[in-house]
């Protein structure tokens, strides 16, 4: 994969198309590719993405095939499912939202049904991220429902 750094500093000045123009290709062409993140570090399975551990750069290989990440924003505050090395692409595919509920923990299922609701506790039995469908055992009765998780960390228990 061939990159180059947003900015160039030859002489004390900084250049952003001077990797361009060394490559043979004028500003425009290269710009025209657009950029992809890489990391600056090794980020390994499991780790949250911070911005400082990214970094943007120019794509200047045409060949490159898409599903990567083109902006600092779409990674940031995401998980690595994969380990991810410094200086290559970092694949959306290989990237997941954090988990809102972790299996095993303490949380409140919520279920209503037009002006009456009905809250208890309960206890997912899988990790969940916000906008999952997963499978919670209620601690009072043991009954196992199904529920989606909502953003405050509360699950929404769906009717049969």
């Amino acid at each position: 994969m061939m990159f180059r750094r947003r900015m160039r500093i030859i002489n004390g000045k900084v250049f952003p198309w001077a990797a361009a123009l060394l490559l043979g290709m004028t500003a425009a062409a290269a710009a025209n590719m657009g950029t992809a993140v890489v990391p600056k570090q090794i980020i390994y399975p499991g780790e949250e993405i911070s911005v400082a551990a990214v970094e943007e750069v120019d794509v200047t290989n045409p060949n490159l095939a898409g599903g990567y990440a083109r902006t600092v924003e779409e990674v940031s505050g995401m998980v690595s499912t994969r380990t991810l090395l410094p200086g290559r692409t970092i694949a959306l595919s290989g990237l997941r939202a954090p988990y809102a509920v972790r299996r095993g923990s303490s949380v409140r299922l919520s279920f209503s049904i037009g002006n009456m609701t009905i809250s208890a506790a309960g206890m997912p039995l899988q990790d969940a991220s916000i906008g999952d469908l997963i499978r919670v055992r209620n601690t009072d009765s043991g009954v196992i429902v199904s529920g989606t998780v909502m953003g405050d960390g509360t699950i929404q228990v769906m009717a049969r």
